[in-house]
């Protein structure tokens, strides 16, 4: 293949895709070796800084994304009307918190912990990229799992999941405590992330009762 036609090929592909996308799977769908790839992306990055594009090509780690420049993020803001970075909501960021320290789980995990229905909560965090399906357990009704998203490890600005910091113990503040404008406490709810060790026994027993 041309060394031109890849850089084309390349191109096409990463953005379409949107996000990430591993060498190897780039050399498995454009029919190229990974060496070829890696050629090809060099060859692409420098062709798109020499003529000033308003795209540019990232390596991160052994994967490659097309992504906008950040010079022109106040004109793509306004011609998308994209709002500003909405703070999530204490319910949010509750939900987020449980999945990120017990992922992958099911809504059902998350709104026993929580003690209230969080579906739409999940589902929020879900149209935000910061979670994503992560498969569905073997028990009757085949519940979905979700886990974080390399967006929620940018967002948050962690190199991994093992950069989480430590749970809070009974003498330190809960994760969930809230505090009213008046700075009264809001009963939490619940007093710790509960740990479940036998998901799916419970998941069975739950689907069971329904």
């Amino acid at each position: 293949m041309e060394l031109e036609y890849a850089c084309a090929a390349l191109e096409a592909v990463l953005f379409a895709a949107g996000e990430p996308m591993e060498t190897d799977r780039l050399a498995e769908a454009l029919g190229m070796t990974a060496a070829e790839i890696e050629s090809a992306a060099h060859t692409l990055e420098i062709a798109l800084e020499a003529s000033h594009s308003g795209l540019q090509l990232l390596q991160l780690g052994a994967s490659w994304q097309l992504t906008t420049r950040a010079d022109f993020a106040e004109q793509i803001r306004a011609a998308l009307e994209v709002k500003r970075n909405t703070p999530l909501s204490n319910a949010a960021m509750e939900a987020l918190t449980i999945i990120a320290y017990n992922q992958p789980v099911t809504k059902g995990f998350v709104e026993r912990v929580r003690g209230v229905d969080s579906g739409s909560v999940v589902n929020t965090l879900v149209e935000r990229g910061l979670l994503e399906e992560a498969g569905r357990i073997e028990v009757p009704g085949r519940p979905v799992t979700y886990r974080t998203t390399p967006h929620f490890l940018r967002t948050f600005g962690l190199q991994s999941l093992g950069d989480l910091p430590p749970l809070p113990t009974d003498s330190e503040q809960d994760l969930f405590e809230l505090q009213t404008e008046d700075g009264e406490d809001i009963p939490d709810e619940p007093e710790t992330v509960q740990e479940l060790d036998n998901l799916e026994t419970i998941e069975t027993a739950e689907a069971e009762t329904d």
